[in-house]
């Protein structure tokens, strides 16, 4: 049994350490949000956040996320600026088939709660590992950057 806090919540799981946290999620916890992409931590599929940073799910062992907090796709509306993404996305018609959607919502809250008023090049940077075969790219830069200009993006509803 391996302890991890998923969510906010002290969760056991019946794991072997070495298994990476998606596996855990998917299988152990039915926890079915992130998704496998790649396998290789390519595609950002099963990002989620560990210690509010966004890392690769399927290729991290649980071992090494004992003691810190995970946030996956599940719990991102409890966040300010994670919700504020979530809308931005529906607004801007980001998904088209879906499947890369939970990783890069990911992805795009954590690089607006740690930079404000990200540039077009920051948000490039930060949403390079994440990869949507529908090509809905130009819809996910004018979501995140609506999070930024409309200042939901310091989680107070605030101007950054």
């Amino acid at each position: 049994m391996v302890l991890l806090n998923i969510n906010g919540r002290d969760t056991e799981v019946d794991a072997d350490p070495s298994t990476p946290i998606l596996w855990a999620l998917r299988d152990n916890l039915d926890m079915t949000g992130t998704k496998f992409g790649c396998g290789a931590a390519l595609c950002g599929a099963c990002t989620v956040h560990l210690k509010g940073e966004p890392i690769r799910s399927c290729v991290t062992p649980i071992a090494s996320a004992v003691g810190q907090k995970i946030t996956t796709i599940e719990a991102i509306a409890q966040d300010p600026v994670g919700k504020a993404v979530q809308t931005a996305w529906i607004a801007h018609d980001v998904p088209q088939c879906g499947y890369c959607q939970s990783g890069q919502v990911m992805s795009a809250t954590a690089l607006l709660r740690t930079n404000k008023v990200p540039t077009d090049a920051d948000i490039d940077n930060a949403m390079s590992g994440n990869i949507c075969r529908c090509g809905a790219y130009s819809n996910i830069i004018e979501a995140i950057a609506e999070v930024a200009g409309s200042g939901t993006a310091t989680g107070a509803g605030g101007k950054a």
